[in-house]
C-alpha cells in the first residue's frame, strides 16, 4: 500500500471479552455442526447440518494473506456464496456486544444462530435454503495480515480477490453475492465497482458511500465522534490500522485520499437491490447517493419505515431477499423482475405509515419541487416570495441559537423525495458559519412529532433519544454546511440535490451576503390538513449525535448569524410534493 496521504497507528489484538464471540478463536480445519446445534443459550439452533470450514487461508494479489469462514451445506451440490465483508471479527456475531445491540433495539437474540457475522446474513438460514456464507477477517483484522483500511478502495480490492477465489471452490456454482447492513453495505459498493467476474448481485443494506460527505466531514465540518468509535473499538487485528482521525485533521479539504474513498459509482453494474430508509442520520444520504448514480440497469429500491437491524432479520424481509438471490444466484424464474423497481415508505410519524408503496423511480411519478419562500417578518414558509427584504438574526453563542419557519397545510399534503434549502447568509463578528438545517413535523396545535424507528420504546431508550442516538428516533430530515465550503460542482449537482467540491474555503468578508444551497436528507412525509412543517436553521446540531456513547459535535460558531429573506434575496426551502 503506496498511498502517501494515508496515516497509520499501532492496532491492538483481537482478544477475549466483549467483541469475542464462540467462534472467535483461530482453529483452522473443517467440522460439521450438525442439525440442532446451538451455539449458545440465547439463540437458535441449526435446522440442518452445516459444514464449518474455518480459518481458511486466502492470498490477495499483493501477497497478503487474509483468513475465512465458510459454512455450507452439506452435499455435493454445488451451492452460490454470500460474502459478508467488514472489520469486525468472524465471530462477533455470538458475542456480547452483538448480543448488546440486540438487546437495545428490541430485538430478540433468538431470532439469529449467533453464526452470522454482526450485521450480517445468518447462516443458520441461508445454507438451509442451499447457500454458502463466507465471513472474512479483513485486511489487517483479527488473525488477518497487513494494515486494516476504512471504507475505501483498497478494500473493494481485496473483497474482489476473495470473490474470485470463492467462485472456483469446488463447492462453489460459481455465483457470489453480497449483503449485510452499515459497514457491509459500504464494503459492497467498493467491491461491486472493482466488477469481479464471479460477482452475481449486492444486497446493500443502508450505508454510507462517501466516506469524507458521510462520516468524518459531513457538510465540511470535522464531526468526528462515531468515526472515533468507529476507529477505536473495531479494526483490532496484530499489525496497524488507518488513523482517520489523523487524516481528517491534516486533510480537511477533498484530495486524492477522500477520493479513494468514494467508490466509482459509474463501474457498478451488478444486480443490486438496495434497502434504506428516511431516518438513519449515518447511512440515509449515502444509501440514496449510491442507488442514484450506480450504472446498474437490473437496480432495485426498497425504502422502508424503522431502523437497519429488526428491518434486516425480519422474516418477510429475508424471504424477499431471497427471492431476489434466488433469482441472480440460482437461476430461478420466480418473478423477480416484475418487482416494482422501487417500493417507497410514507411516514406519518403518529403510528400509520404506509410501505411498500410501489414505483418505477424515486422521487414516484407526480412529485413536484416546490418552492417555499421564508417570509422574516412573519416567520412563515409562503408559496411567492416576499417582495421586500427583511432579515432575522440570532447570537450563534446563546440560546435560542436558531431561527424557524412554519407553513401550515390547508389540505393533505405529501412530501416524497430530496428536499433541499437555498438560503443567504451573513456573518456579523465572523468570517464563517456551521449551518444545521431542519425539517420538522409539527401536529396542529404546534407539538414537534417524532417517531421511535426500533421495537424497544421504553424508558431508557427515551433517554437515549432525548438528544441525540438520532438512528433509533426519527426527528425529521436535516443537513448542514460551514459556509466557506459552500462551492458548488456543477457536474454532479441538480435542481434537487447539490452537491459541494469541499475542496477550496471561501470566507465570507465583513458584510458579505453569501448564497448557500444545503442539501437535506430525503423524507417521505404525510400532513393532513392543519398540520405544519417547520424550518429550523441553527448554530447547533439539534437533533444531537447519531449514535449512543457518540461525544458532540462542537460547531465553529461566534458573533450574529443573519437569515436573509424576500425581495432579491428571496431565500427557500424546496419541498418534494407528490400530487394526491
Amino acid at each position: 500500500m503506496s498511498r502517501s496521504e494515508m496515516m497509520f497507528v499501532p492496532s491492538r489484538p483481537l482478544e477475549p471479552g466483549d467483541r469475542y464471540g464462540v467462534l472467535s478463536d483461530f482453529a483452522p480445519g473443517t467440522r460439521t455442526l450438525p442439525a440442532g446445534f446451538r451455539i449458545a443459550p440465547p439463540f437458535k439452533a441449526l435446522p440442518v447440518d452445516v459444514v464449518l470450514d474455518k480459518d481458511i487461508a486466502v492470498t490477495l494479489r499483493d501477497g497478503v494473506t487474509i483468513y475465512v469462514d465458510v459454512f455450507r451445506p452439506v452435499g455435493s451440490e454445488k451451492v452460490p456464496v454470500i460474502v459478508a465483508w467488514s472489520p469486525y471479527g468472524k465471530g462477533q456475531g455470538g458475542s456480547r456486544s452483538a448480543m448488546g445491540v440486540f438487546g437495545l433495539v428490541g430485538l430478540d437474540n433468538a431470532i439469529v444462530s449467533g453464526l452470522e457475522k454482526f450485521e450480517g446474513p445468518d447462516p443458520a438460514y441461508w445454507c438451509a435454503q442451499g447457500y454458502a456464507i463466507c465471513h472474512p477477517d479483513a485486511r489487517g483484522t483479527a488473525n488477518s495480515e497487513g494494515d486494516s483500511v476504512l471504507w475505501d478502495r483498497q478494500e473493494g480490492r481485496d473483497c474482489h480477490d476473495l470473490i474470485e477465489w470463492l467462485g472456483v471452490q469446488d463447492w462453489c456454482n460459481g455465483k457470489v453475492a453480497m449483503s449485510g447492513t452499515s459497514y457491509l453495505a459500504a464494503s459492497q459498493w467498493f467491491t461491486a465497482a472493482e466488477q469481479p467476474s464471479h460477482l452475481a448481485a449486492i444486497n446493500p443494506w443502508e450505508g454510507v458511500s462517501d466516506t469524507y460527505r458521510d462520516l468524518v466531514l459531513r457538510g465540511g465540518m470535522p464531526d468526528t465522534g462515531f468515526a472515533e468509535l468507529l476507529q477505536e473499538g473495531s479494526f483490532l487485528g496484530k499489525g496497524r490500522k488507518e488513523d482517520i482521525l489523523a487524516e481528517v485533521e491534516r486533510y480537511p479539504l477533498m484530495n486524492d485520499l477522500w477520493a479513494n474513498k468514494i467508490p466509482r459509482f459509474d463501474r457498478i453494474t451488478v444486480p443490486a437491490y438496495v434497502v434504506a430508509s428516511y431516518s438513519n442520520t449515518l447511512h440515509t444520504v449515502g444509501t440514496f447517493r449510491a442507488w442514484r448514480r450506480m450504472a446498474s440497469q437490473d437496480k432495485w429500491l426498497r425504502i422502508h419505515n424503522g431502523q437497519e437491524w429488526p428491518d434486516y432479520y425480519d422474516e418477510a424481509n429475508r424471504e424477499d431477499l431471497r427471492r431476489f438471490f434466488d433469482h441472480f444466484l440460482k437461476g430461478q424464474d420466480n418473478g423477480w423482475e416484475q418487482t416494482p423497481r422501487v417500493r417507497y415508505a410514507v411516514l406519518d410519524l403518529e403510528g400509520d405509515a404506509r410501505v411498500n408503496e410501489p414505483a418505477d423511480r424515486f422521487p414516484p411519478q407526480g412529485v413536484t419541487s416546490t418552492k417555499y419562500y421564508l417570509d422574516g417578518r412573519s416567520r412563515t414558509l409562503r408559496a411567492q416570495a416576499p417582495a421586500d427584504e427583511v432579515t432575522v438574526a440570532y447570537n450563534a453563542q446563546a440560546n435560542p441559537g436558531l431561527v424557524s419557519f412554519t407553513v401550515r397545510f390547508d389540505e393533505e399534503t405529501v412530501l416524497v423525495g430530496y428536499p433541499k434549502a437555498r438560503l443567504w447568509v451573513e456573518a456579523k463578528g465572523a468570517d464563517d458559519m456551521d449551518l444545521f438545517v431542519f425539517v420538522q413535523k409539527l401536529d396542529a396545535h404546534g407539538t414537534p412529532l417524532q417517531e421511535f424507528t426500533v421495537p424497544n420504546q421504553g424508558a431508557m431508550m427515551q433517554d437515549l433519544t432525548e438528544r441525540g442516538s438520532t438512528i433509533l428516533r426519527y426527528k425529521g430530515a436535516d443537513g448542514r454546511l460551514r459556509v466557506s465550503m459552500r462551492h458548488l460542482d456543477q457536474t454532479l449537482s441538480s435542481d434537487d440535490i447539490p452537491n459541494h467540491t469541499f475542496d477550496r474555503v471561501e470566507k465570507l468578508r465583513p458584510g458579505q451576503v453569501a448564497e448557500i444551497e444545503v442539501e437535506l436528507s430525503p423524507l417521505g412525509l404525510a400532513f393532513r390538513p392543519g398540520q405544519q412543517l417547520r424550518l429550523i436553521v441553527s448554530a447547533q446540531n439539534l437533533f444531537g449525535p447519531m449514535m449512543p456513547g457518540v461525544r458532540d459535535y462542537i460547531p465553529h460558531n461566534s458573533g450574529q448569524h443573519v437569515i436573509h429573506t424576500g425581495g432579491s434575496r428571496a431565500s427557500y426551502l424546496q419541498l418534494p410534493v407528490q400530487m394526491v
